[in-house]
């Protein structure tokens, strides 16, 4: 039997403070625990595969900063290039030699990028590319999908998934309809349906934008033929295929999923892994394409913060760490490990379950399944994910505290931590 006391004192105090400081006591909404019940527990500091709280309670964490900490957090090496790097200053605010070498790896790395523009967020990359889309195209309108979150710009807080899902909001007060009515959804796996958005809206729809795997409805992979429909559609009518690989690049292959599954889309947007842990977004496509993009053209966009030596640095480090021989091998067999023990265990405690792996991404949804799309995912025990996640926390284990959240392995991961998490669940699943 796994240790199931933890103590929260200190958590407790500090959230309670912070919910006459900031709205709902966080920055971002999903790390309220709203969904799953209980309190955050506050953090106090990260190493490799693990996480302590301001307790003193260690867990092996799945969250990996949602994504970035693909090498572990607080890898040596990446710590140890940002030391160096904060002697020369934190921010220029003007060109330097960081974002020469970042921008040739990420170019030699993802097949769709010829040029590469660096921004501070995924939000900041998504918002920017749908403005290239329009810009390049001359139309107004986008396809996306529901269930899939790009950022949290207005006109993408259409059925937007993720932490939206999480809080039961139906979309967000303060965007305005003028904004989102050119912003077209369908569900994910859905070919038929986006055949019928083209028709119905000929010459009008700019592009399609998705996250080729979706990790902000749960772990959702594509159907067979899926992406290969969209790529083939959007050549048909004179519209770009986007991929939102904010969360998928670099860690479902060095190349993103378009490398892996070898469709090649028009524009990616990216962030994450490629700031090694600090803010850093990035888009890059076609050179016809980010021509567009000012200077060089005429579409507008800016920020006092990108390309800024730290975040290269860290991107820098971590993708010469992920180059490693056998690193995607390694994610890619612990990850199945966790996910195959985790539906194996469901069965054996009679849970309906379903889930699976990509590389370093898995997920598990409470429903007998299959999920192919949001309102699939939308069936499962929300209830039982709760009891499931407060479970694991108490046995040392943190997982993303929503249903709708995808999991993160890193190489900091150990055979043995993958052990101990499914002795966890086990029992935890056997008193469910």
């Amino acid at each position: 039997m796994v240790n199931t006391t933890i103590k929260t004192t200190n958590s407790q105090e500090i959230f309670a403070a912070a919910q006459n400081l900031m709205p709902g006591g966080v920055s971002s909404p999903v790390r309220a625990f709203k969904s799953v019940g209980g309190q955050p527990i506050v953090f106090d500091h990260v190493k490799g595969a693990y996480i302590w709280d301001v307790d003193g309670n260690q867990y092996i964490d799945y969250v990996g900063t949602w994504g970035p900490a693909i090498c572990g957090h607080a890898h040596p090496e990446v710590i140890a290039a940002l030391h160096e790097a904060l002697e020369k200053g934190t921010s220029f605010g003007a060109p330097c030699v960081l974002e020469n070498v970042l921008a040739e790896m990420v170019i030699d790395a993802v097949p769709s990028i010829e040029m590469v523009r660096f921004v501070n967020s995924g939000t900041e990359a998504c918002m920017a590319v749908l403005r290239l889309m329009r810009a390049f195209t001359g139309r107004e309108k986008a396809i996306k999908f529901e269930g899939c979150y790009h950022g949290h710009a207005d006109m993408f807080l259409v059925k937007a998934g993720s932490g939206v899902a999480t809080l039961g909001l139906p979309d967000s007060p303060g965007v305005p309809k003028s904004v989102t009515s050119n912003t077209l959804t369908a569900p994910f796996n859905d070919l038929e349906a986006v055949k019928a958005l083209f028709e119905e809206n000929p010459d009008q729809i700019a592009g399609v934008i998705l996250e080729p795997i979706v990790g902000n409805a749960g772990f959702i992979p594509p159907d067979a033929g899926f992406l290969e429909g969209l790529r083939e559609l959007t050549h048909e009518h004179g519209a770009l295929l986007v991929f939102d690989e904010v969360m998928t690049g670099f860690r479902i292959a060095y190349g993103g999923v378009q490398e892996k599954f070898g469709i090649t889309p028009d524009l990616t947007t990216l962030g994450k892994v490629i700031g090694g842990g600090l803010p850093v977004g990035a888009y890059g496509g076609r050179r016809d394409i980010m021509s567009m993009v000012a200077p060089a053209g005429p579409m507008y966009q800016a920020g006092t913060l990108s390309g800024n030596p730290l975040a290269m640095t860290a991107g820098i480090k971590t993708l010469e760490l992920l180059q490693k021989p056998g690193t995607y091998e390694y994610l890619d067999r612990i990850t199945k490990k966790l996910a195959n023990g985790l539906l194996q265990i469901a069965q054996e405690t009679d849970h309906a379950a379903c889930g699976g792996s990509i590389s370093a991404m898995f997920g598990l949804f409470f429903t007998a399944g299959p999920v192919h799309n949001y309102e699939d995912a939308k069936k499962s025990d929300l209830a039982k994910f709760a009891r499931f996640h407060r479970g694991m926390l108490e046995r040392g284990i943190y997982l993303a505290p929503s249903q709708f959240e995808v999991g993160f392995t890193s190489f900091a991961h150990t055979e043995e931590d993958i052990d101990q998490t499914l002795e966890a669940a086990r029992d935890v699943m056997s008193q469910l």
